[in-house]
């Protein structure tokens, strides 16, 4: 064998050696599902949607390549399945090893879902060189299928709006995206021993929601478009906090019969919010199915304050002060300290 093709086959051993010591790091945050524009649907498009990144909790994975599939930690079935459905179209005939290093509480109302697919997605494409492609990575994990704000959220963080799904929507696409204060704080009020609505229930409940009048959707669209975006490019936190209040009056009365009749899943989380609206937080209400409540505070001080006059009792949901995220997800290549 001459020198040349020596060279050469060093050259892809070692690449190859590289590659099975490089990990992907990827780290998602948490988001805010504000409310929908428009389930009415009369001008050809459905749902659109008001989303919000959080700097906590968030999804974080390590991904590398192995001999076979597998993966560990929090939620990792959830995790090794999106890896499953995404392999055979980003890396064919290639195995990785995953491991969920911390996650999202699933069925909260803040995204666990979206945003644990879109991480193992990433991390793969990170992997195998492949450009990275959101929208399409949300299309082969089976998320948005209503909302895009996750996929949004996951690329560029802050505040998003989407467009809901049309007669040829792939995935609703994003047409608003806005910086949010970096001072603002949101407090988010948790219940652990309740989920959301969601899988197969989600589905029937939307199956039997009433028919969203015409008015209503023109109300959110106007909340949304000539307040609730003017009020955060000019920071605020007074017109924000209003249109999203008014958007979840709306939007929870149009989901109360699957929730028991009420705005919110958690009688709890309900108490505390009110008790956070009534101490003078802004635009309070319920992320997506819940239970996760939240309110929005005009910086830390505010928000402690806040928190502190709600009060949680020892064994009831807690109040936790959170950042907004103007930022999407990071992702990493890293070497692998098990290579």
């Amino acid at each position: 064998m001459c020198a040349a093709t020596n060279h050469a086959t060093a050259e892809r051993a070692g690449a190859a050696q590289g590659a099975r010591r490089a990990a992907a790091h990827v780290a998602a945050s948490a988001r805010l599902h504000l409310g929908f524009l428009d389930m009415n649907g009369s001008l050809g498009r459905m749902f659109g949607s008001l989303g919000m990144a959080l700097a906590e909790p968030a999804t974080e994975i390590e991904l590398r390549p192995a001999a076979a599939f597998s993966a560990t930690g929090e939620q990792s079935d959830r995790a090794e399945r999106y890896l499953r459905a995404i392999a055979p179209t980003l890396a064919p005939d290639r195995a990785f090893a995953l491991t969920v290093l911390r996650t999202i509480p699933p069925h909260a109302g803040l995204g666990s879902g979206t945003q644990m697919a879109l991480a193992v997605s990433a991390a793969v494409r990170a992997l195998t060189g492949a450009p990275r492609d959101t929208q399409a990575d949300a299309m082969l994990t089976e998320r948005g299928a209503r909302s895009g704000i996750g996929a949004g959220l996951f690329t560029r963080g802050g505040f998003v709006v989407d467009a809901g799904r049309g007669p040829h929507t792939k995935t609703p696409p994003v047409v608003a995206h806005c910086a949010v204060p970096e001072e603002w704080r949101i407090l988010l009020v948790q219940d652990s021993r309740v989920q959301g609505v969601h899988g197969e229930a989600e589905r029937a409940a939307f199956a039997a929601l009433p028919n969203f009048p015409e008015s209503a959707a023109g109300e959110t669209c106007r909340l949304a478009l000539m307040q609730a975006l003017p009020a955060l490019y000019e920071r605020d936190i007074a017109g924000f906090g209003a249109a999203i209040a008014r958007i979840q009056q709306i939007v929870g009365d149009h989901f109360a019969p699957a929730q028991g009749g009420s705005r919110f899943t958690s009688a709890k989380v309900a108490a505390i919010v009110e008790r956070l609206a009534a101490a003078g937080a802004y635009g309070c209400g319920q992320t997506s199915w819940g239970p996760t409540g939240f309110a929005f505070a005009e910086d830390e001080a505010q928000a402690r304050e806040l928190a502190a006059r709600a009060g949680c009792a020892a064994a009831g949901p807690t109040i936790a002060i959170v950042r907004p995220l103007n930022r999407g997800a990071t992702i990493a290549i890293t070497p692998d300290a098990t290579g």
